[in-house]
């Protein structure tokens, strides 16, 4: 397929995606989709949109996606309180079956849409295939869990036959019981396993921003350290650094947060000089 049929015409110019698609070209780059890309029609279809622009480009992508506002739509719904402790939702018995159940509806969602595009997803989940091995965060916490172990080699598989995976958040322990994982973790972990060339972390904040409130284009490690040490970075930014820091000094060339308010806000990233938010390198 012809480049200009395949291009939206507010995504990067033709000229810009020649450039850099051969940088990529071989390389694995893992996006996790959150907020309101996953909420608004539109950017949801943009984002279904540029996953599938990717793959038939020929670039090899894996996805794995949040799901908290519909989450907490399906907690009110069945009238439990949610809490949270640093960020990460408390999750007891019940809490984990609606979590398991929401974010596999959205799950198979993006791989209808994906479908449509003539581009094949492949569901991986606690439910079916289950790759994410688990130990819990902590009592207080419950049925929340951190990586322990990726079991990636049906992953890949499924990517060398031009697929594309799409990954629910959640694990399990030695036990087989469910855990729900924190999504930025969860992808971080996978980028990790993977040497990922980018893993792209798809948020509703601009980037990193200086103590001007101006976007930072790039920094590395050190540099994202210092700023968090002196409250340039804070609240619920932290924990997102902090996985970008773990990634980029454990084997991922680089990793963006993207803004994913904007519209093709993937495409900008991946084949444009200005990009849609913060690279973040070691």
């Amino acid at each position: 397929m012809k480049l200009e049929n395949l291009l939206p015409a507010d995504g990067p110019s033709i000229t810009e995606v020649n450039k850099y698609i051969n940088k990529y070209k071989n390389n694995l780059i893992v996006v996790k989709c959150g907020g309101s890309c996953l909420l608004d029609k539109d950017l949801f279809d943009q984002l279904i949109e540029d996953i599938s622009i990717i793959n038939k480009l020929g670039l090899k992508v894996i996805v794995i996606h949040g799901g908290g506002k519909n989450i907490k739509r399906k907690l009110d719904e069945a009238k439990l309180e949610t809490k949270f402790i640093n960020g990460l939702r408390v999750t007891d018995e019940k809490t984990i079956k609606i979590v398991e159940e929401s974010l596999i509806e959205l799950n198979n969602e993006i791989i209808s849409k994906l479908n449509a595009k003539n581009c094949e997803g492949v569901k991986f989940s606690t439910k079916t295939n289950n790759i994410i091995l688990v130990s819990p965060v902590s009592e207080k916490l419950k049925y929340v869990g951190n990586p322990k172990e990726i079991y990636i080699d049906q992953v890949l598989q499924q990517v060398e036959m031009k697929k594309i995976p799409i990954i629910v958040p959640m694990g399990k322990d030695k036990e087989n019981k469910c855990y729900n994982i924190n999504a930025d973790t969860a992808a971080g972990a996978i980028a990790k396993k993977i040497n990922a060339r980018r893993l792209l972390l798809m948020t509703d904040v601009e980037g990193v921003l200086d103590k001007d409130k101006k976007l930072i284009s790039e920094i590395n490690s050190e540099k994202a350290n210092k700023m968090i040490n002196d409250e340039s970075i804070s609240g619920g930014m932290i924990p997102k650094i902090n996985t970008c820091i773990d990634a980029v000094n454990n084997g991922v060339a680089g990793v963006v947060i993207v803004d994913g308010r904007k519209p093709h806000s993937i495409l900008f990233e991946i084949f444009s000089d200005k990009g849609s938010g913060t690279l973040i390198r070691k």
